[in-house]
């Protein structure tokens, strides 16, 4: 072939001519740019709807999580709460337990203090009665001052040693009184027994000292030594 075919084509060899229209490719086109629009707007529509999903979860998941701390924190501090209910509790039963054991211990002293003082009057009175026979004679004026207007004939019982020491002094009290004096070895020195008629009066140690311990809310028998009687 020759080089001219390379600048323009024969007629001779050119069939049919149709003339170029362009509307079809500008139809194309704007299909085309249709439908990347389109594309592009669902695009960015996904990517909305992802966007607000994802804070959506996100905040959701944070309200979640904010509610979650929020009762985790109620209960802790219900615990807490609890706890210093428990712990005040106790607390007040183990200082109503020490006030109990300090009344029950200062109770116990108490009694402890009322004994002593006892047993130290107890061995004062039988000094005093076994050197003066005459701390009797009150016990004995007491019991008898009623029975003299009554003139009644009276029976009075004291112990031997007692008797020897009280009976002259005694009838020179009551010279006007029908009075019998008796020694009443069972009878513990500095008591006595008097008996009249529908009259018993019992003057004994151990039943004055048993009427005043029992003021005390004591119960001490008084024991009385066997080189007493």
């Amino acid at each position: 072939m020759s080089s001219n075919y390379s600048r323009f084509i024969p007629g001779e060899e050119i069939d049919a001519v149709a003339q170029w229209r362009f509307g079809a490719v500008d139809a194309a086109a704007l299909l085309l740019e249709e439908q990347a629009r389109t594309r592009l707007q669902d695009e960015q529509a996904e990517a909305f709807r992802q966007e607000g999903y994802a804070k959506g979860f996100a905040e959701g998941l944070a309200q979640g999580h904010g509610q979650a701390m929020l009762e985790a924190q109620e209960q802790v501090n219900a615990f807490l709460n609890n706890q210093g209910q428990d712990t005040a509790r106790q607390l007040a039963a183990l200082v109503a337990s020490a006030h109990a054991q300090l009344d029950a211990a200062e109770q116990v002293a108490a009694r402890g203090m009322l004994e002593l003082a006892c047993e130290l009057a107890r061995q004062v009175l039988r000094h005093e009665i076994s050197t003066n026979p005459n701390a009797l004679l009150p016990v004995i004026r007491e019991a008898l001052t009623p029975l003299i207007a009554d003139s009644k004939s009276t029976v009075l019982k004291l112990h031997p040693l007692d008797m020897d020491m009280l009976e002259d002094v005694l009838r020179a009290e009551y010279p006007s009184l029908p009075l019998t004096l008796l020694a009443d070895a069972t009878i513990t020195r500095g008591g006595c027994q008097i008996q009249s008629t529908g009259t018993q009066i019992d003057g004994t140690l151990e039943k004055r000292w048993s009427r005043a311990v029992g003021q005390l809310g004591l119960n001490l028998p008084w024991e009385a030594a066997a080189d007493e009687q």
